[in-house]
């Protein structure tokens, strides 16, 4: 009966049904762009294992390696977390001898990061880790592909920013 998910075919007319949802979710960006996240991400935290490092020390890592004596409050800003939530990060990162903070000159309430050499040896074993992530994730695109996917990642990322 086509009332309650049965006809002649044996149950077709049900798996027409269940599947026209994720037809219409498989049309949406956001809808895809959660689910490529969620598989880049899982994979990225296992990259990061062997060095037990998460994927907000690794930012935080970076930042404080290519820009060191970045202040907290600009990495905050810089990755969009409070600064409350990223002192409990930088806090288990110092205890683990991966950076030090130090007082700004001028600034009794600003601290500066400064990468240890283990910070800084961590980071570069990340780093090649993180880039092979890359290029096993993202190998069906051709260089130009990628550069473009990443120009139009930039552009709406700045839009919704508000830049």
């Amino acid at each position: 009966m086509a009332g309650d998910g049965e006809n002649s075919n044996g149950g077709a007319e049900t798996a027409a049904v269940t599947a026209e949802p994720m037809d219409k979710l498989d049309q949406l960006i956001g809808y895809n762009l959660k689910r490529v996240y969620i598989l880049v991400q899982n994979d990225f935290r296992q990259v990061l294992t062997d060095d037990d490092i998460s994927p907000r020390m690794f930012s935080v890592l970076s930042m404080s390696v290519e820009s060191a004596g970045i202040t907290q409050s600009e990495v905050a800003r810089q990755l969009g977390i409070e600064r409350s939530g990223l002192v409990s990060i930088i806090d288990d990162m110092e205890r683990r001898g991966l950076l030090n903070r130090m007082p700004v000159e001028g600034d009794r309430r600003a601290q500066a990061l400064h990468p240890t050499e283990e910070g800084r040896a961590v980071y570069e074993r990340a780093l090649t880790a993180v880039f092979g992530h890359e290029e096993r994730i993202f190998s069906v695109l051709s260089p130009e592909e990628r550069a473009k996917l990443l120009e139009l990642l930039m552009r709406v990322r700045r839009s919704v920013e508000g830049g």
